[in-house]
């Protein structure tokens, strides 16, 4: 009987040597598998069997067959040599070389399954980035960026702007909303003229004159002659959404932000018709500088997955 000592002496030669004399189902198989003499192959199997203290092959010239014994071991060598395997796998495995920090700088609240599933992608492949989520205006995102005091950003334009690299991701649908304090609460059908006359909560990058030429909500705002007079602002499109809930007014708010309050009657939809509002939503980097490497490799993604998926948003 093989002692805790023997055990821990075991040739993994001689293991592996029985692992394919076991598969092989005869030694002539084995020896021309590992291309060894046959008197190597039964010398490798009969100091195995010394070692461990059993049989571990039945044969005779008519039958080769594993002992009760020599099908366990077999089944934990097996096992054995297939992790040894995998861990030859993992050393070769590059997805974890890249590590540091990612930070991106985000507009509020942007529902995207493209944005979500390069995320989980990116993380999938290099778990050992740290990310680092950074909420701002999209004027603050160009600002920063244009600084190269941030890397990497997701905003709304309406154009590409120059010393930027824009990369278009998808657009995002916008509507006109109100709460169930307000008299449009449930009205079907509004027109323009009656949305111009009422008080409007706005995102106050519309208020701010240097977001004039690119900022997305001063031309949704100004193309429907809205906000002619300002009951409320804030930057968080949460305070808009309480806002507007709390029956101050009507204002603009992405629509799947909006769909759950519609949903649970606190938003109320005010429909135009033939007046598709929407917002360009972009990945923006420093056409001045280079990324960072994980940077790079999340810019890299995101372009992978609009190759992949085109309609993805």
């Amino acid at each position: 009987m093989a002692t805790a000592q023997t055990i821990s002496e075991l040739n993994w030669n001689l293991l592996r040597t029985f692992c394919t004399i076991a598969e092989e189902r005869s030694i002539t198989g084995a020896a021309k598998h590992l291309q060894m003499s046959q008197p190597s192959v039964s010398l490798a199997l009969q100091k195995l069997e010394e070692q461990l203290g059993c049989k571990l092959v039945f044969r005779d010239p008519r039958r080769f067959a594993l002992t009760l014994r020599g099908e366990k071991i077999y089944q934990e060598c097996s096992e054995m040599f297939r992790c040894v395997n995998r861990i030859g796998v993992l050393s070769q495995d590059e997805s974890d070389d890249e590590f540091g920090d990612l930070k991106l700088s985000m507009v509020t609240r942007l529902q995207s399954p493209l944005v979500d599933e390069a995320l989980r992608l990116y993380h999938q492949r290099y778990p050992s980035v740290t990310w680092h989520i950074d909420i701002r205006t999209s004027l603050d995102i160009v600002r920063q960026i244009s600084m190269q005091k941030a890397g990497i950003g997701i905003c709304l334009l309406t154009r590409e702007m120059p010393m930027l690299r824009c990369r278009h991701l998808f657009r995002e649908e916008f509507g006109v909303f109100c709460g169930a304090e307000h008299p449009l609460f449930g009205v079907q059908e509004v027109n323009v003229h009656r949305l111009q006359q009422e008080p409007f909560i706005a995102f106050d990058c519309a208020n701010d004159a240097a977001s004039s030429g690119f900022e997305p909500m001063i031309f949704l705002r100004e193309g429907l002659g809205l906000g002619r007079r300002v009951s409320g602002w804030s930057h968080e499109l949460d305070e808009v959404r309480r806002m507007l809930i709390s029956g101050l007014g009507i204002g603009l708010l992405p629509v799947l932000t909006a769909d759950d309050d519609v949903a649970q009657g606190r938003l109320w939809p005010l429909r135009l018709f033939d007046q598709p509002l929407g917002a360009d939503v972009y990945l923006v980097s420093s056409s001045l500088s280079s990324p960072t490497p994980p940077e790079q490799k999340f810019l890299d993604l995101i372009d992978e997955l609009l190759c992949l998926y085109p309609d993805m948003s």
